[in-house]
């Protein structure tokens, strides 16, 4: 009977956790899905000539749910704005908005996020932060300026990073027609980040 009990505990607990890592999964395929779909709509895309023609998807690291992670956030108080440096020599105007910080494989890690003040002035955009991060995959796996991940300002004092979704700026596909962010120098992180879009030589051929 006590086996019973036992295995009756844990089927409803593995369920539950299937359930979670499966809703996870969902939304990094809708990720996936709609970051294509934007890139094949020629209204939307940054890619040109030959490039459009030929792309069929980009290619994604498979979905790792270590690279999910709930950070501790931070809300940066009294920040000012300042000028952030864009790949084509140019500004945009930010704030720090907060911090967050989280561990990966037993190291901590914090990660600083953005506002834009340009967005944020749009109804659509009030409530989106900008996360722009380098890591050790950069130049090799991933674009060498680093990728970004969209979030949404949060209700409490923890955040989620989805690795997962991260992707590529426009200038890793199109250096002409678009001024990119540059990525800090305090948001590089010594490891790899295994996750989100990967980076084919395909786009420079």
């Amino acid at each position: 009977m006590k086996k019973l009990i036992l295995i009756l505990l844990v089927v409803p607990l593995f369920v539950f956790s299937q359930k979670m890592v499966s809703k996870e999964i969902l939304e990094v395929k809708k990720f996936q899905e709609d970051l294509n779909a934007e890139y094949l709509n020629p209204k939307e895309t940054p890619l040109r000539g030959d490039h459009f023609k030929n792309f069929k998807g980009h290619p994604f690291f498979p979905f790792d749910p270590k690279y999910r992670v709930n950070a501790t956030w931070v809300k940066t108080e009294n920040s000012k704005p300042f000028d952030l440096p864009t790949s084509s020599g140019k500004t945009k105007s930010y704030r720090e908005y907060g911090k967050a910080s989280f561990d990966l494989d037993g190291k901590k890690y914090t990660l600083t996020v953005y506002q834009s003040l340009d967005l944020m002035k749009q109804k659509k955009y009030k409530n989106y932060l900008f996360l722009p991060f380098r890591d050790a995959t950069n130049e090799k796996e991933t674009y060498g300026g680093g990728k970004y991940m969209d979030l949404t300002i949060p209700g409490g004092n923890t955040i989620v990073l989805d690795f997962n979704k991260s992707y590529q700026p426009f200038c890793a596909y199109n250096a002409y027609d678009y001024n990119c962010p540059i990525v800090p120098e305090e948001n590089r992180l010594p490891v790899e980040i295994r996750a989100g879009v990967m980076y084919e030589d395909i786009y420079h051929h």
